[in-house]
């Protein structure tokens, strides 16, 4: 053991060894205790053994460390003389309680005993030192069923059943009760209370294989243990797993000094909160009980009064009560989770935390806080005047208590995505919820969602058509189901990860999903899942639970959050505050305008390949295939050509939502062979035949019978599904993350490209035309090669040039490229002497460098990111111990691998072109770890799916504030609704031309941007 090893910290009497900053040694509820202590709140005595006693505990076999049962009884003896009790005594005994407290709050995960110290000797001085028997013996029967159910795992409903039985067969007929009416415990008399500690007794020798500890310091080992080995119990786990908690080495354990609330009519106990959690209302806001102990306003035994009420019932306490919140949130500038017991008349407050609230509430105490006064002036006089209240608190309470910034860092990115995601209603049976699940996964997108099992894509388009809401459950999602995915609700695999295929198409369209569900069994051919050994069948109702992962059976009611009015006011406080630009990844004018509404200032990625599955427009995806399975150029240009009015069309759509605002389309990206169906799948094949057949029925129904020779051409250009199986084989790939992809599609079919920079160039310049100003931006993916990017970019400006030749239009546009390898990072100085921005695609980025599949490693990155086994050291401590990795490389940025090819790819890059735009439109651009990255290092601009759009706005702010990065000049207007056409484009309905304000509202960082020789382009970075 190191020598200068601390393992407990002692509070009381107005002194406190330990700091409200020393939640990971102190836990928090040590924290709060010690912090509660050194501003002079009336806090009862006591002592915190430290979260490293608890990691050396677990180290050692479950045996507690040299040095540490010394300090308990060193902590002990001073308890007891600041208390002027001795532990454990017959005569007024000083009684503990035994609580937990890591340093992240995980309620209800770990134990509590209370009256540590009682026994057959010290319940009769409790007694006469009271003057109330009935109150010592209650104690005594708590700490015997707390004691057995906590520290001897005997079952708490051994002791519940004997308590019922003495309230109904000796309670009842004493009172004369009727069998429909309600007894509560406190109608237990002292007599009644004396056959039941006989019960008890008896239940933990026949259940615990003992006699209950008369040693009070015996308990009190036992209570620690308990304590301890609650951190490594399986609930606690599970939820520091769902929570992804990682990185603490355990739970403090508090021993505190015993205050009573159910001594008699003058003593009650509650809990409070100094803002309404569920709306943020400031008001004080709480449950309490005359004569309880804490765990009765919990646990439901009893229904609580209001604390309005403790005004009426005992007003100096309430006032007292006053004063403690504003001094409480006033120092910790946030709304606070108070605990307290009144023992004859005298306040104690037994703990302090950051109180958990709804979202909607988030954003009314951050504005609030931040504009409003806590107390009117008169309020605060008041309790001065009482001298409950100092006047240093009392001033700050009577103006903001937060600034600006400070409400823009106390949001979280949970806070923002539960604003607009449907839920599981509250107010459904939390039993009735535990008997209906079926299961968990990873919970991909947070929301929720019911609706009728779909097992294919076709399967969920026929049931949404016909009125069903559907949730689609597949093994793994790709391309040809997203038609499937599209209309269901929610989306449900056994495979895959947070970032994975289902993930990330259900994560753009705000769609619930848990992916990952290893337990999920599907039989297609039987139409049926099963999990966990219970079996669904296609059409029966199941509810997911995005946040949580969990499934259940049969609907459950949902609701929706309601964004409040103060959302809108912290986000333009965010707006004004960030440096970074955000776009969305958008890939419809539906989305584009989703995308609008929560805030984004253009489109970093619009997917060109999410075009062809559109349901609606079956002739898109029939002249894609038509074009992969032609045999010449020649052919591939016929089929072109019927896309190409598609894709204008779409792009026209887009522009016209994003009026003023860049938009970058990323050319075809995915390999031709996902556009058809695979080898398993020979009824899809022969379907696709069909389809492209079609024309030919056609023509040979308008032939007659005499036209021979026309009608054996037309046969002759029949497809077979042996053509298209010959075609799936030729495209076949043994790894198709690194073939024949991106832009090297565009170099071996450069009509590919053609048709795309002809559509997107022709859908602005008809745009421009009406009058919507249209910034596009063309980006080549998967580029390695400076070479083979400038061939490409040539063929780029060829087709568009030609095309505003055509037109006569002025139209600007930018030409660049994805950084998505490690190749095109490393040689971005020569990749950007063609390039005229760059858009790291991390989504590849972290595959290619890493060497994982997004869709594969969530079988065994769980491994990566939770606690190894623990390991020893010199002296007995987990060593080194945390998770391979800290976060999921495919949620946020590897910042240590991944994030130094950025790092060089942007100096790189601006070496050669000063002026380079750059962003960001993998995955990671909606994530506030990642943004926080981004804007470190210089990056211009963020884009992530519509959804996540509010949150990479929150996050750049943070971001800015945290890098002390200065504001940037004018911003792109908010709005909910779709803008209009801006007066100065309507003037300039033939050949509109940027104005210098605009091009300045556009500009990241205010910087002008170097003009490529004998190239018309965009003013703006």
């Amino acid at each position: 053991m190191a020598k200068n090893r601390r393992w407990a910290y002692f509070f009381g009497n107005g002194r406190a060894e330990g700091r409200g900053d020393q939640k990971e040694l102190l836990g928090g509820k040590g924290a709060g205790l010690a912090e509660m202590t050194r501003i002079g709140l009336p806090v009862p005595g006591g002592f915190t053994i430290t979260t490293e006693a608890c990691a050396a505990y677990n180290q050692r076999g479950q045996s507690w460390p040299a040095g540490l049962e010394k300090e308990v009884r060193d902590n002990l003896l001073a308890l007891e003389r600041a208390a002027k009790k001795k532990f454990g005594a017959a005569k007024n005994p000083l009684l503990v309680s035994v609580r937990s407290g890591a340093a992240r709050s995980m309620p209800g995960m770990m134990e509590t005993i209370l009256n540590l110290g009682l026994n057959d000797a010290s319940v009769e001085g409790l007694a006469k030192a009271s003057s109330n028997r009935r109150f010592a013996l209650d104690a005594y029967r708590r700490l015997i069923m707390m004691y057995g159910s906590t520290a001897k795992g005997i079952h708490r409903e051994h002791f519940e059943t004997a308590f019922d039985e003495i309230k109904n067969t000796r309670t009842r007929r004493r009172l004369e009760r009727p069998s429909d009416a309600k007894v509560l415990d406190t109608d237990v008399n002292h007599e009644e209370l004396e056959e039941l500690l006989i019960r008890f007794k008896e239940i933990y020798r026949r259940h615990g294989g003992q006699e209950f500890p008369q040693d009070p310091f015996e308990q009190l080992q036992g209570a620690i243990n308990a304590v301890f080995d609650s951190w490594m119990a399986d609930k606690a786990t599970t939820y520091r797993r769902v929570e992804n908690i990682t990185g603490l080495s355990g739970t403090a354990v508090n021993v505190c000094q015993m205050v009573f609330g159910n001594m008699g009519d003058d003593c009650g106990t509650g809990v409070c909160f100094t803002r309404d959690p569920s709306t943020g209302e400031c008001t004080f806001y709480g449950d309490f009980l005359i004569n309880a102990q804490g765990e009765d306003v919990v646990a439901g035994v009893r229904t609580p009064l209001r604390l309005e009420e403790l005004r009426t019932l005992m007003p100096e306490v309430y006032d007292q009560l006053e004063a403690m919140r504003v001094i409480l949130e006033v120092h910790y500038k946030d709304m606070q989770d108070l605990e307290f017991t009144i023992e004859r008349g005298k306040l104690y407050m037994l703990q302090c935390r950051t109180g958990k609230r709804s979202p909607q509430a988030a954003f009314k105490i951050a504005v609030d806080q931040a504009t409003k006064p806590l107390l009117s002036a008169s309020a605060a006089n008041r309790l001065v005047k009482k001298r409950f209240l100092p006047k240093k608190y009392a001033a700050a309470a009577v103006k903001p208590i937060i600034t600006k910034e400070n409400a823009i860092q106390r949001i979280t990115a949970a806070d923002v995505e539960r604003l607009f995601f449907p839920v599981l209603d509250p107010s459904f049976s939390p039993d009735e919820l535990r008997r209906r699940q079926l299961g968990d996964g990873i919970g991909a997108v947070p929301g929720a969602a019911s609706g009728e099992v779909a097992f294919t894509a076709e399967q969920a388009e026929i049931r949404a058509k016909a009125g069903a809401t559907v949730i689609l459950v597949r093994k793994e999602t790709s391309p040809e189901d997203v038609g499937g995915m599209y209309v269901a609700a929610g989306i449900l695999t056994a495979t895959g990860g947070k970032t994975s295929h289902a993930a990330v198409v259900a994560r753009g369209w705000g769609k619930c999903c848990i992916v990952g569900c290893d337990s999920l069994s599907i039989d297609y051919n039987a139409k049926r899942l099963t999990l966990n050994n219970r079996t669904l069948r296609e059409g029966d109702a199941i509810t997911l639970d995005g946040g949580s992962g969990r499934i259940f059976e049969g609907a459950i009611p949902l609701v929706r959050p309601q964004a409040p009015a103060e959302y809108d006011t912290l986000m333009e406080w965010c707006d004004q505050r960030r440096r970074l630009l955000v776009r969305a990844n958008a890939d419809t004018p539906a989305d584009a305008d989703k995308a609008i509404e929560f805030g984004a200032e253009g489109i970093g990625l619009c997917r060109t390949e999410h075009m062809f599955f559109d349901p609606s427009q079956p002739l898109r995806i029939r002249a894609m295939r038509e074009m992969i399975v032609a045999d010449d150029e020649s052919a591939r240009r016929r089929a072109l050509e019927k896309l190409l009015p598609f894709q204008r069309d779409d792009f026209e759509g887009i522009f016209k939502a994003m009026a003023g605002r860049p938009v970058t389309v990323r050319l075809l990206d995915p390999p031709l062979h996902e556009f058809l169906p695979q080898h398993d799948n020979r009824a899809g094949q022969q379907a696709v035949a069909d389809e492209l057949n079609a024309h030919i029925r056609d023509e040979l129904s308008t032939l007659s019978l005499w036209d021979s020779e026309a009608r054996h051409a037309l046969e002759a250009k029949r497809i077979t599904i042996n053509d298209i199986q010959r075609r799936v084989d030729q495209l076949h790939e043994a790894n198709p993350m690194l073939g024949h992809r991106g832009c090297r599609l565009c170099i071996t079919f450069p009509e590919i490209l053609e048709m795309q920079v002809r559509a997107i160039i022709e859908a602005a310049v008809r745009c421009s035309e009406q009058g919507v100003e249209v910034l596009p931006e063309i980006m080549i993916p998967l580029s390695i090669d400076a070479k083979e990017l400038s061939i490409l970019v040539h063929r780029t400006r060829a087709v568009a040039d030609s095309v505003l030749r055509e037109s006569k239009s002025k139209l600007t546009y930018l030409v660049g490229t994805m950084i998505e390898t490690p190749r095109a990072a490393l040689l971005a100085d020569s990749m950007a002497e063609s390039a005229e921005f760059f858009s790291f695609g991390t989504n590849d980025l972290t595959q290619l460098t890493m060497g994982l599949s997004r869709d594969d490693a969530g079988r065994f990155l769980p491994d990566y990111l939770s606690e190894p086994p623990a390991s020893g050291g010199a002296d007995g401590l987990i060593k080194g111990n945390g998770p391979i990795f800290p976060h999921d490389p495919f949620q946020s940025l590897d910042a240590e691998g991944v994030g130094i090819l950025m790092k060089m790819a942007v100096e790189k890059g601006r070496s050669s072109r000063p002026k380079l735009k750059l962003g960001i439109c993998g995955e990671h651009g909606g994530d506030p770890l990642s943004i926080h990255f981004c804007e470190k290092v210089g990056l211009d601009y963020v884009s992530c799916s519509p959804f996540r759009v509010p949150v990479a706005r929150l996050a750049a702010a943070q971001a800015a504030i945290a890098f002390g990065s200065k504001p940037r000049s004018g911003s792109i207007p908010k709005s909910r609704r779709k803008p209009k056409p801006t007066a100065s484009a309507k003037a300039n309905k033939k050949s509109p031309v940027k104005s210098k304000s605009t091009a300045r509202l556009l500009r990241p960082t205010g910087k002008a941007r170097t003009k490529p020789q004998k190239r018309r382009v965009l003013v703006t970075v």
